[in-house]
């Protein structure tokens, strides 16, 4: 016998509007007619201005904040999406960009969105949101066209010979992007002078400066405006940053008080990196100490010998005395100047802290003290000048590296800095040089390249299948600090992937500035 199982038929009805005939629903219309009868998009604007600033290509997100975004970029399809009103009470299914011309100053989102209009009944309707592009100045472009509007001046400084300190700086700055509150880079024969708008960025870029080098900072404000009746006063502020006179590889004395605070350590001594803190090793016993940037200040003291005192000798025999600290290994090095190859015989032994860098055959680079002359303050540290060494070895070198050094696969960026007017010709090429140097520095220190962004040229990949290629054919050995292109970031700028944030984010600096302006008038 078969057993009667009972189904569910769907209802009809016909339609109380148009009489089509439909399922059953609560609101007894078709799909069509609640679309005529209900609109969902109710409330929400279909036209919109949004401001933009020709300067800098950024986008005023309300009240007073100014973004980087791309035309039809998810960025900027966000900052659309918060200027519609009305989008809370409804759901929103999706969003996407209808393509417009760039010059037409139109900008279309269509939107899907949803809500219920009847009981158990979902409306989703598709719908598009014109946007109307307004040109408006940022308050950080009005300040940077009306010239001379800073209010505050980062002055920072080195009292060296050289430029490797500040292109390394520069570098360390694009990467961590904290010139982006700058309004103006100026270089000065001895350093950079970076313009804020205000006291606040230029505080946050002296910590930032801080953190990265050891430094000793003086700070003073000039009144330029002042209103006794509601006491309040305008300053521009000046912040002196002075950087240690010192760098890596360079060869120091210290004084005895120094001396004594590390334990008895050099004097003489080499740096061997240069961060928050200075970190020294003595060659003839691996002792390492580091000091901080008010130790130094307290009791400061010049380099024997810089980098471009340097000179290449060559190796002929290392014997290692056991001692080991590191990568660092105590040895006696039998070496001769390079130069003097056909020359003399002039043979040297020198205690070297490079055991386990060095072998014979290499080439290494090193300070000739014994042709040097020097102040005495410089040897306040020394018992007696012959106890000063003839040779100090700092680091190992390679042959023949010059011949690849002019085409390089790789390029660094620089920040907009306003050069000096009418530089003369022998600053053009110290400063040449100096960045030359620099370059083969970050070649041979691997520490270094993965504190800095470095980047491809366009033909990376041919230039150095063709510099490996050189190489084998002269019959030089591969370097193997050399930079890699697995290393390279793609090529990219930088200025146009920075973020911008503007002043509103410092608001409570600023009136803590105010207040202090107030101060100083009573």
């Amino acid at each position: 016998m078969n057993t009667y199982i009972p189904q569910d038929r769907p209802n009809y009805i016909l339609c109380c509007i148009c009489g089509v005939t439909i399922q059953s629903n609560p609101s007894n219309m078709c799909i069509n007619c609640i679309k005529t009868q209900v609109d969902i998009t109710e409330g929400i604007p279909k036209q919109l201005v949004i401001q933009w600033c020709r300067g800098c290509n950024r986008y005023l997100q309300p009240p007073n904040h100014w973004v980087l975004c791309e035309l039809e970029s998810s960025e900027l399809l966000v900052l659309c999406i918060k200027r519609i009103k009305g989008l809370n009470k409804v759901k929103l299914v999706d969003a996407s960009w209808v393509w417009t011309e760039p010059h037409s100053r139109r900008l279309k989102v269509k939107l899907t969105i949803q809500k219920e209009v009847f009981t158990s009944s979902i409306l989703q309707q598709v719908f598009i949101v014109e946007f109307v592009v307004q040109g408006q100045q940022c308050d950080k472009c009005q300040k940077f066209e009306a010239k001379d509007t800073w209010n505050a001046v980062v002055q920072l400084r080195q009292k060296v010979d050289h430029k490797r300190t500040f292109l390394y700086i520069e570098q360390i700055i694009l990467k961590h992007n904290a010139h982006t509150n700058t309004l103006n880079i100026k270089e000065k024969p001895d350093g950079l002078d970076f313009f804020f708008a205000n006291r606040a960025h230029a505080l946050k870029f002296v910590d930032f400066i801080s953190a990265i080098t050891p430094v000793r900072t003086k700070k003073s404000e000039q009144l330029i405006s002042a209103d006794e009746q509601s006491n309040t006063a305008n300053y521009k502020h000046t912040f002196s940053v002075e950087i240690v006179p010192l760098s890596k590889d360079d060869i120091v004395c210290l004084p005895p008080k120094v001396c004594n605070a590390l334990g008895n350590i050099g004097p003489i001594v080499v740096v061997t990196k240069v961060s928050n803190l200075i970190h020294f090793i003595d060659p003839n016993t691996l002792q390492t100490a580091e000091i901080a940037a008010l130790t130094f200040w307290n009791c400061p003291f010049r380099p024997l010998s810089s980098y471009k005192q340097l000179v290449e000798f060559t190796c002929l025999d290392v014997t290692l005395l056991g001692e080991t600290k590191g990568k660092h290994a105590l040895s006696d090095v039998q070496l001769m100047r390079s130069a003097d190859f056909g020359v003399n015989d002039n043979l040297y032994n020198v205690r070297s802290h490079l055991g386990n860098i060095l072998s014979a055959g290499d080439l290494a680079l090193g300070y000739d003290l014994s042709t040097t002359i020097f102040n005495d303050s410089d040897l306040a540290g020394l018992k007696s000048k012959n106890s000063l060494p003839d040779f100090v070895l700092v680091k190992k070198t390679y042959p023949g590296k010059d011949d690849f050094r002019f085409k390089r696969h790789w390029k660094l960026g620089n920040l907009p800095i306003e050069g000096i007017e009418n530089p003369k010709k022998q600053d053009i090429e110290r400063m040449e040089r100096d960045k030359e140097d620099f370059n083969r520095e970050i070649e041979g220190d691997h520490e270094m390249r993965s504190r800095i962004n470095i980047y491809k040229e366009p033909n990376a990949k041919e230039i150095y299948e063709s510099r490996l290629k050189k190489k084998q054919e002269i019959g030089i050995e591969d370097d193997e600090d050399e930079i890699k292109l697995e290393e390279l970031l793609d090529q990219m700028d930088i200025n146009n992937n920075t973020e911008f944030y503007d002043d509103e984010d410092y608001d409570d600096d600023d009136e803590e500035d105010d207040e202090d302006d107030k101060m100083d008038m009573e």
